[in-house]
């Protein structure tokens, strides 16, 4: 690995760790953080899509079908994520957060039949020791800070959709041009939700709005800076930084929120990551087999 893919792999561990810690300084409602997240991380986009813009005009019915219910899913990711981190710990909601590739892994058998080995199911029972382990520390705490356990890992399974539908399409579709119509349409649909519920979308603060342009700035760049990374090294090796996200946040929120952490959340938060690194290590063990297989099937 250069030196600078480890730089930027490095920036972009620390801002996404930065999410939870703005969110928690935010007084806005989740989906309001989300909705305005969403709009702004557009309008930073603009500039980049006004050159994709012959990839605009090739986006089929079925694209913008799949755009729009993709866009539903990471609303729902992002205002459940939110919601979560308003009711617990950074500790309990990141670490539960990192679940995501293991819960995709159960997605991909499902929905695409992906194999998977015995060891795979022995990694993700570790994790969900570690998971079970948190709540049950966190029971001491609170019944919210248990709602706000259950809504972190629904948000993983939101997220986890809004991967799969996007699995496929962003081969076809320009990476940028998914990105901002999906942004587009997760605001929408935190908007539309919004109005319903009756929350207020106008009247915050010029610190809000400073919070909501942090959340559309350093989250969105990591992830921009992980998709140009594809280009020079394999999935695997950059969903590892995702075990430095709980880390980080915890850390963060230890320093900036005074957020005390638990014996509980230190043992499971372990069977989690370990969990994780486990798994992920297997899938980049199968990915090198596979391509070996490859290999000797063209020679």
């Amino acid at each position: 690995m250069k030196t600078s893919h480890g730089l930027l792999l490095t920036f972009s561990v620390i801002a996404i760790s930065f999410a939870a810690i703005f969110v928690k300084w935010s007084e806005a409602p989740a989906t309001i953080i989300s909705m305005y997240r969403m709009y702004l991380a557009c309008v930073l986009l603009l500039p980049i899509l006004w050159f994709k813009r012959e990839d605009i005009k090739r986006l089929t019915k079925k694209d913008w079908l799949f755009l729009a219910l993709s866009g539903v899913f990471l609303a729902m990711h992002f205002a459940l994520w939110f919601g979560s981190l308003k009711l617990t710990t950074v500790a309990s909601s990141t670490i539960i957060l990192s679940l995501q590739p293991i819960v995709a892994l159960i997605g991909g058998f499902i929905f695409y039949k992906e194999r998977v080995t015995i060891a795979t199911i022995l990694t993700i029972g570790i994790s969900i020791v570690g998971v079970v382990i948190i709540g049950w520390g966190d029971l001491g705490l609170s019944t919210a800070v248990i709602i706000g356990d259950i809504l972190s890992f629904l948000c993983v399974i939101a997220v986890v959709c809004y991967l799969l539908i996007g699995q496929n399409k962003v081969k076809t579709i320009s990476h940028w041009v998914y990105s901002f119509f999906v942004f587009l349409f997760a605001g929408m649909a935190l908007s539309v939700f919004n109005l319903i519920a009756g929350v207020s979308m106008v009247g915050y603060s010029s610190r809000e709005w400073g919070i909501f342009a942090l959340l559309a700035i350093f989250p969105t760049a990591a992830h921009v800076i992980y998709n140009s990374l594809l280009k020079y090294m394999n999935t695997a090796t950059i969903s590892m930084t995702i075990l430095g996200e709980p880390v980080g946040a915890t850390i963060l929120a230890a320093i900036l929120l005074n957020e005390q952490i638990i014996g509980m959340q230190i043992v499971g938060g372990f069977f989690v990551l370990v969990g994780v690194f486990l798994f992920l290590m297997q899938q980049r063990k199968e990915a090198a087999k596979q391509k070996h297989k490859g290999e000797e099937l063209v020679s």
